[in-house]
């Protein structure tokens, strides 16, 4: 099971994190991703993000502040999954 959070309060990056995440998972075909929102301050301060928008893999913060590539999300969630 994989679990993905995307970390910010909704704006255009923070939809680009997401629809990266989302293509990731279908490219990989792994089932069982459940993909969520999190928008409130208080969520964030978990994981410690300081700037958004942020992704989380599994309960690991792995990307704060940018963008990320699809190639970087790739590798993210392939070692998540080795590791799960």
């Amino acid at each position: 099971m994989l679990s993905i959070k995307v970390l910010g309060p909704g704006c255009t990056n923070c939809e680009k994190v997401e629809q990266i995440a989302r293509n990731v998972v279908t490219l990989l075909a792994v089932d069982g991703t459940t993909i969520v929102k999190l928008k409130d301050h208080a969520d964030w301060q978990k994981y410690g993000l300081l700037a958004t928008p942020g992704l989380v893999v599994n309960e690991k913060l792995v990307c704060a502040g940018r963008i990320p590539s699809e190639a970087e999300v790739t590798t993210w969630i392939t070692s998540a999954l080795a590791t799960a």
